[in-house]
């Protein structure tokens, strides 16, 4: 999906600013919307993914929002897509008369444990590789109307494959719980001024991780 999400390699968007003894939260209501997220997924029934609900906020109100924002927006709308809460509930903050009361899902024992429970990552079988290390690849020139983690900027150029990390799903698909398409995942390192032309430092070069959906032979 070509929306102002995907800010890689853009200009004119200020400079980064690292803030020194950054805080986990800026305000207590950020880890209240985290919360919120881990509460409402631990009852299995949010069956509307994320990422989809994120990109689809309208630009200007994504460039608006802050990061727990956005959160906080997809969120609602993906309750209200999974039929968890009607919009009429969301609006008036109250519960649609005859409701039952939901038992919690999550324990705080539990909600304390699970940032420290680091999931298992590549799968050991399922697909063969499609490139080797040390091969040349281009990105392909693709505009999909979904999610993709193919950025803009590294669409129809050209690198080479540093790593094969492994096996994992496709996100362009399993982001909207379709399929587990399973791939070989590279870390293909990208000359600067492949990326950004002769004005970028011949000594600097990005690496991106990508599928085998995201590559041809160059």
């Amino acid at each position: 999906m070509n929306g102002i999400h995907d800010m890689g390699g853009m200009q004119d968007m200020g400079p980064v600013r690292p803030e020194k003894n950054e805080p986990v939260f800026h305000q207590r209501w950020e880890g209240r919307v985290l919360a919120m997220i881990r509460a409402v997924g631990a009852t299995g029934r949010l069956s509307a993914p994320s990422r989809p609900a994120i990109e689809s906020i309208p630009p200007a109100e994504y460039l608006r929002m802050s990061y727990y924002e956005r959160f906080f927006t997809a969120l609602i709308e993906r309750m209200i897509a999974s039929g968890i809460v009607t919009r009429a509930e969301v609006n008036s903050g109250k519960a649609a008369p005859g409701s039952t009361r939901a038992t919690p899902s999550l324990r705080p024992a539990d909600a304390a444990r699970l940032p420290f429970q680091i999931p298992s990552g590549g799968i050991t079988t399922g697909a063969a590789p499609r490139f080797h290390v040390g091969q040349r690849v281009r990105a392909r020139n693709m505009h999909p109307a979904g999610h993709t983690r193919l950025p803009r900027y590294a669409r129809g150029r050209a690198g080479a494959i540093e790593r094969d990390h492994g096996i994992f799903a496709l996100q362009d698909a399993s982001a909207y719980g379709r399929d587990n398409r399973l791939q070989h995942v590279y870390s293909v390192r990208f000359a600067a001024r492949e990326l950004w032309g002769n004005d970028a430092s011949p000594l600097d070069a990005v690496y991106i991780d990508m599928w085998d959906d995201y590559l041809e032979p160059a």
